[in-house]
């Protein structure tokens, strides 16, 4: 059976395709049973949901927060007339009203002008936290919970078939946009209440769908896993990747900034790595004493010393990809 595959622990970023059904936590053990005690994933989805699943494995772990903070794109479909507890079809009915009052153009405009909110409620069954407890657990419970109100960017919002009381729609938002928020929203504003009733992730950005491997192809075939992992010297295709020479990378992993070189202006955020390409710390370009330094956000397969100003004045070399 693939849960007694116990593979060496991996290094990287496995693109997952979540299937419908299962939780994504439920995913992740799956994979954890193959050997892959370090693990992680920048971006749950709830388990209606499918599509773009990021998995963190090993030491990309340490990457998650610069993964999870890229925009989403979202394929869903919603549905008028009803309101549930969870905002999407796998709730509890709670009300009904008519929806024929909604004509299609005035459905697709309530869809386009989600690109104006700034603002939404974050929906009781999910896994916010209130005084430590997921909300989805005081939900359950029956225990009152502040509603709790987070800012978002919806950065283009379409309809992309209309014929009420159904649609579907497109949008690509900021990182911890709840899309069942947006249309269980929608359908308080016309009136009639709406359900979410499918959803898939096209893109976590910078990953995409194609991208995607089957949980089910994986756990079919378990020694595949490897040939499926994204390098971590490559889960970061929007952020430059810096090679250091021998004595500048020894001065990284203690700790130590060194120069950046040319053509990285302060803030500027980079992956260091040996001559061999191998990781060694994510890092920004900040001024140390009036020259420009990469000091250390992250050490990469192992952590360096907490850094120190001072360090070699050998420059570093930008990669060009």
């Amino acid at each position: 059976m693939a849960d007694r595959v116990q593979l060496p622990q991996q290094h990287g970023v496995l693109v997952l395709n979540k299937p419908t059904g299962p939780t994504s936590n439920w995913c992740l053990t799956a994979i954890k049973r193959l050997g892959q005690k370090k693990i992680g994933h920048a971006g749950t989805l709830d388990p209606l949901a499918a599509g773009v699943l990021v998995v963190l494995l090993g030491e990309a772990t340490k990457i998650a927060p610069y993964v999870m903070e890229g925009e989403k794109t979202y394929l869903g479909a919603l549905t008028l007339g009803r309101t549930t507890d969870t905002y999407d079809s796998q709730g509890t009915v709670t009300a009904t009203a008519p929806w024929e009052h909604v004509s299609p153009d005035s459905l697709a405009r309530a869809i386009e002008s989600w690109r104006e909110l700034i603002s939404q409620e974050v929906p009781p069954y999910s896994a916010a936290k209130h005084q430590g407890r997921p909300l989805y657990e005081l939900a359950r419970k029956g225990l009152a919970a502040p509603v709790k109100v987070k800012a978002i960017s919806v950065f283009d919002a379409r309809a992309e078939s209309v014929d009420p009381p159904s649609a579907t729609f497109r949008v690509r938002v900021s990182a911890g946009v709840y899309i069942r928020s947006l249309v269980h929203s929608l359908g308080t504003r016309m009136g009639c209440g709406a359900i979410m009733t499918a959803l898939t992730r096209e893109a976590s950005r910078p990953f995409e769908l194609t991208q995607a491997h089957s949980l089910d192809d994986i756990l079919a075939d378990p020694q595949s896993l490897p040939g499926r992992i994204i390098p971590l010297t490559d889960a970061l295709p929007h952020w430059p990747t810096v090679v250091l020479d021998a004595p500048a990378a020894e001065k990284v992993r203690q700790g130590i900034r060194v120069p950046t070189g040319d053509g990285f202006p302060d803030g500027t955020c980079a992956l260091l790595v040996s001559e061999a390409r191998l990781p060694l710390a994510l890092a920004r370009a900040e001024a140390t004493d009036g020259r420009p330094r990469w000091a250390i956000v992250r050490g990469l397969f192992g952590d360096p010393q907490p850094a120190r100003r001072g360090g070699s004045t050998a420059p570093a070399r930008q990669n060009t990809p």
